[in-house]
């Protein structure tokens, strides 16, 4: 027999037992290793996860999918890896190690010592992939923990050099001074990439309106705007766009301002305009500097240079310019001749040569700045500004721009490269593909350094004669050195231990030593298609798995950073797509939709909601969630998932297993074949297949989401159609024992049902993997039957000789008329237990009529009706009006320009007569004037008329008839007293075959009448041996408050409902 099923389970408790089954058994090791000898491959490269600190539930949804794809290929025989990737090296371990030691800024990190620093960075990775590995099982992500690769590996640093070597030898790798994001507190540059994603935040800040006074004409500024006022220190230069009309206006003390004519009414509407110019006649004017006092901004010119960049969006339309501080002041700055003043150092202070501002940083001195421009009356204005403005995305703290020396790979000798590798990836979502070609058409060289500790260690050796080498490999720079290759040996190639070697310089024999900084961290993950494929040490191994077949990742950051890096360096190394497929989704919310932070309180970490909601639910809300949009997230949402998907299949497993037991079926026993089996079980098997095709077909289309929406809704059409339907076959008598008689009806159903749920277990089992494994353990493999685990079985195939088509569409469409006259009844207010004598149905398409016939008794049955009529469009028209609806998709491309003419004819025939035509050709097309008019053009909108009894579609109707006789009133009594006592049965717990004795005291002619015209019904219906029905007055007697049930049709006709357990 079966193990009983738990109506109220406790999903978490489940998957840890299974948790536990699957470890007791060794099951995940037989799955990675069960396809090792097939000749199909499927090749996933993992994107590599973060190893800095326990997951959330957005790291759960990519690796959901992860799973997903991979267990499905797996089951469908393919071989695959199974490695997971860590990424370890970069800011975003530093910052959190950093804290760790309350650390205040890099200079500690060089007290405390680099070695033990890099080390605690190590040590730190390896402690979180071990937290992650763990919580990844608990998700049931199966792959192999003992085989998982790190950035941080020597494999592959020494990989990426050999890519930056190649990057070195096209001539792509330069030492560029450029202005970068900087942060202060983390002493590093930020590429474009890191801030282009996720470094930016709404930011309050305090603009200034600054009058710049003009040397050679008294009592005229210049007035410009900034919300940066440390930058004021390092002005030399204001721009205007040539193009643009400026106004030189008067202010309340009769000094005059030059603005842009735009912007006027934003500054002040008590400005007076003297004189209107273009930008072309304020270009070479100088002017007196904000901070001209300063010792660095002696003997400084300043001057009005153009730019088409200036715009009269903001500010005054006068841009002022700090070539060190800005980067589009940079480049304005070198174009025009500006001079270019370095304002701050790595910490964000103040050099030298600054006056009172040296030693401080841009964040403490701006009151000083403001009070200083205050006193000299050059403070126009201070107003509170809000704006999109970056911030470092590890530590949160404002970015300044600072004139550094960085390292850059070159893009304008590989962007063309890398766009004819990314056109030939199939990208998911589709729109995919132009965002990764505007970020690639549009970005700067890229920025790979960082002056930083733990990381990759740039293999740049720059000489002081100007010179520079970029080494390839650990041999490479073995055979270079000339001094401390012995102290490094044994060591992994980071900082400090790499920069004890020394090389000789190719140009002028001088010892070279390699530059202090640490690389990009994208270089890390982008490299993973050649580091983990042993591109060097087996090239077949490579060709092997080389493209992958897909990757995945969040995409609104990576479009800028591991998908792009990904194609550089394989664009690079082997000019080559490095998968075939990127699959890319969207980002997590809360459950109101709002962004996840832990600052807000409302991020939830992945082992909550694994323990309060079960990893199932999470996986099916994730793989149901459409990829491109945004995922709401929350312990209300999951309820919800888990109630409308996962309860009914649960309660269909539950049924099953409940009746199975009590009539002891057997899945050993030999099976009906399908062709003798009753068409309720045809249909559904029918569905059963369409649905594992449709599942199939979308997810080797990356459409998990498809795939889950056709599961649920077969889910819906098993619980709420099939098994409903088939409940009195489940229900009649007799046990599947030997020498016992059953009905064969009720073999079939069970049979049915089973294949059902096994076929659904091994459907579900790569996005549901616990209860695929808790359904199909206890129906196959407790019987021997199947697989030692539903995850070493194949996936389901679809068997066409089993769809069938007609009958697929006549329970489409008795499902829908059903909903139709459900919804119309509940309009009405006519419950279902009360029959109705008719129900007339009204098809639109000829072919849908005959499947009307055929689904006449179901239909029928299922809405409590006697009768079934079909209707045409004439009979219809007593109950609606119609209105003519041309299908332009169908005579568009037949008529052209001419279909005009023919709606314009078809709306002048009479609408009835035009019906009749339609209705009855026997032609494929109707005449209307000289055109040939295709009948499936034509279409005829039903609208209700006022107070009509109709529900309607587009090609469908329903009209019920709702007059009531004695009889069906009197069978709807007896309907709901089934009801009742069927309820009263539940709440007593009693057991499915238990019998009982039915005691009813009632005063009411009218029940009892319905009680005994359909006493055998109701005898049968609720397993009662026996019927009682005795008179008393509600009111006064004392077994009124004994009573289990009361029915009420009015003040006068009710009843008590009393039952007994015969058993």
């Amino acid at each position: 027999m079966f193990k009983p099923v738990n109506k109220s389970i406790n999903f978490p408790d489940m998957e840890k037992d299974i948790l536990e089954w699957w470890e007791k058994h060794g099951i995940v090791k037989k799955y990675l290793n069960k396809n090792q000898n097939s000749s199909k491959r499927y090749s996933f490269i993992d994107g590599p996860i973060t190893a800095n600190n326990p997951m959330g539930v957005h790291h759960a949804w990519g690796r959901t999918y992860k799973d997903l794809f991979q267990r499905y290929y797996a089951m469908k025989g393919y071989d695959q890896r199974f490695q997971n990737g860590f990424d370890g090296q970069g800011l975003w371990i530093e910052v959190e190690v950093e804290k760790e030691l309350q650390f205040k800024s890099k200079k500690d990190i060089e007290v405390f010592g680099v070695d033990k620093f890099v080390n605690l960075c190590k040590q730190r990775v390896m402690k979180f992939a071990d937290i992650q590995s763990q919580q990844s099982i608990r998700l049931g992500y199966w792959m192999n923990w003992d085989n998982s690769y790190h950035t941080m590996s020597d494999e592959n640093n020494y990989m990426i050099w050999q890519f930056l070597k190649k990057c070195f030898e096209r001539g792509l790798i330069y030492e560029g001074t450029d202005v970068m994001p900087w942060c202060p507190r983390c002493g590093t540059g930020l590429s474009e990439h890191e801030i282009a994603t996720e470094g930016y935040k709404d930011i309050v800040h305090d603009s200034l309106f600054v009058l710049f006074p003009l040397k050679s004409v008294p009592n005229e500024s210049l007035l410009i705007w900034t919300t940066t006022p440390w930058t004021l220190t390092a002005n030399t230069g204001v721009a205007v766009n040539p193009e643009i009309d400026y106004v030189k206006a008067k202010l309340e003390n009769g000094n005059m301002v030059y603005v842009a004519k735009e912007r006027l009414k934003y500054i002040g509407s008590d400005l007076e305009v003297v004189t209107e110019l273009k930008g072309s006649e304020l270009i070479g004017l100088t002017y007196d500097g904000p901070f001209d006092f300063l010792p660095s901004q002696q003997k400084v010119e300043r001057k009005v240079v153009p730019s088409d960049t200036v715009t009269t969006e903001e500010g005054t339309g006068l841009v002022h310019m700090a070539p060190a501080a800005g980067k589009e002041d940079f480049i304005i700055g070198k174009a025009e001749g500006l001079a270019i003043i370095s304002p701050i150092d790595d910490q964000g202070k103040f050099l030298a040569n600054f006056g009172s501002f040296s030693g401080r940083t841009v964040f403490e001195v701006k009151g000083d700045i403001i009070n200083s421009l205050q006193e000299r009356e050059m403070l126009f204005r201070v107003q509170k500004y809000k704006h999109r403005y970056p911030v470092c995305w590890r530590c949160d703290t404002e970015l300044v721009f600072r004139l550094v020396d960085e390292w850059f790979i070159s893009m304008d000798g590989l962007r063309s490269e890398i766009a004819t590798v990314v056109k030939q990836v199939n990208w998911i979502p589709g729109f995919g593909l132009q965002r990764e070609l505007d970020w690639l058409k549009n970005m700067s060289d890229w920025m790979i350094s960082k002056k930083r500790y733990w990381g990759l260690a740039l293999p740049i050796y720059k000489c002081s004669c100007g010179h520079f080498d970029v080494i390839g490999s650990k041999e490479e720079l073995k055979e270079r050195a000339v001094e401390g290759f012995e102290e490094f040996e044994g060591n992994s190639p980071h900082k400090p231990w790499i920069d004890k070697v020394v090389i000789e310089c190719q140009s002028c024999g001088g010892k070279v030593k390699r530059i202090l900084d640490v690389g990009n961290p994208w270089l890390d993950a982008g490299i993973v298609a050649f580091s983990t494929l042993e591109y060097n040490k087996n090239k077949n191994y490579w060709k092997k798995w080389y493209p992958a077949d897909m990757i995945t990742e969040s995409f609104p950051g990576q479009f800028r950073n591991w998908f792009y890096s990904f194609l550089t360096m394989s664009t690079v190394l082997e000019s080559s797509i490095p998968t075939k497929a990127i699959f890319g989704y969207a980002l997590v919310r809360d459950e109101k939709g709002n962004e996840m932070h832990k600052s807000k309180g409302n991020a939830v970490w992945f082992d909550d909601a694994a323990e309060e909601m079960g990893v199932d639910v999470m996986r099916w809300l994730y793989t149901r969630q459409n990829p491109s949009s945004n995922l709401n997230f929350g312990y209300g949402i999951g309820d919800e998932i888990r109630r409308r998907h996962i309860i009914p299949l649960w309660n269909v497993y539950s049924f099953f297993v409940t009746y199975a037991n009590i009539d002891s079926f057997n899945p050993t026993d030999e099976f009906i074949p399908f062709s003798d089996i009753s068409d309720h079980d045809k249909w559904i098997i029918s569905e059963l297949n369409i649905l594992i095709r449709d599942v199939s077909i979308a997810l080797e289309h990356f459409q998990p989401d498809v795939a889950s929406h056709r599961v649920e809704d077969f889910l819906e059409i098993l619980s709420n159609w099939y098994v409903r339907r088939s409940r009195r076959r489940f229900w009649k008598s007799g046990e599947f024992k030997p020498g016992q008689e059953f009905d064969s009806e009720k073999l079939m159903a069970y049979q049915t049902l089973y294949t059902c749920l096994v076929s659904l277990s091994k459907l579900i089992a790569p996005f549901m993997p616990f209860l695929a494994e808790e359904i199909y353990q206890n129906l196959a493999n407790s019987f021997g039957l199947g697989c030692e685990s539903v995850h070493l079985e194949g996936y389901p195939q679809t068997d066409e000789n089993l769809i069938l088509s007609d009958l697929s569409k006549a329970n489409t469409l008795a499902l829908r008329v059903c909903s139709l006259a459900r919804s119309l009844r509940t309009s009405m207010g006519v419950g279902i237990r009360q029959p109705l004598s008719q129900l007339r149905v009204w098809i639109d398409k000829n072919e849908e009529k005959p499947f009307l016939l055929k689904m006449e008794k179901l239909i029928c049955d299922e809405l409590n009706i006697k009768e079934l009529k079909s209707i045409n469009k004439k009979e219809l028209s007593e109950y609606v009006d119609f209105q003519l609806d041309v299908d332009y998709s169908v005579l568009g491309p037949i008529f052209g320009a001419k279909l005009n003419k023919v709606v314009s004819h078809l709306n002048k025939m009479q609408l009835e007569k035009l019906m009749s035509i339609v209705e009855t050709s026997t032609s494929d097309c109707i005449k209307v004037d000289v055109f040939d008019v295709p009948i499936t053009g034509i279409r005829f909108q039903p609208i209700n008329k006022k107070d009509s009894i109709t529900k309607m579609e587009k090609d469908l109707a329903v009209v019920l008839d709702t007059k009531i006789t004695k009889n069906l009133e009197m069978e709807g009594i007896a309907r709901e007293i089934v009801h009742r006592v069927q309820t009263l049965r539940r709440d007593a717990e009693f057991e499915l075959t238990d019998q009982v004795n039915l005691t009813y005291f009632t005063e009411s002619p009218v029940i009892e009448g319905a009680i005994n015209a359909f006493e055998n019904h109701i005898m049968s219906e609720v397993l009662a041996t026996k019927i009682n029905i005795r008179k008393f007055h509600l009111k006064n007697t004392k077994v009124f408050r004994d009573a289990k049930s009361i029915l009420e049709l009015n003040d006068y006709e009710c009843c008590d409902v009393y039952i007994e357990n015969t058993n």
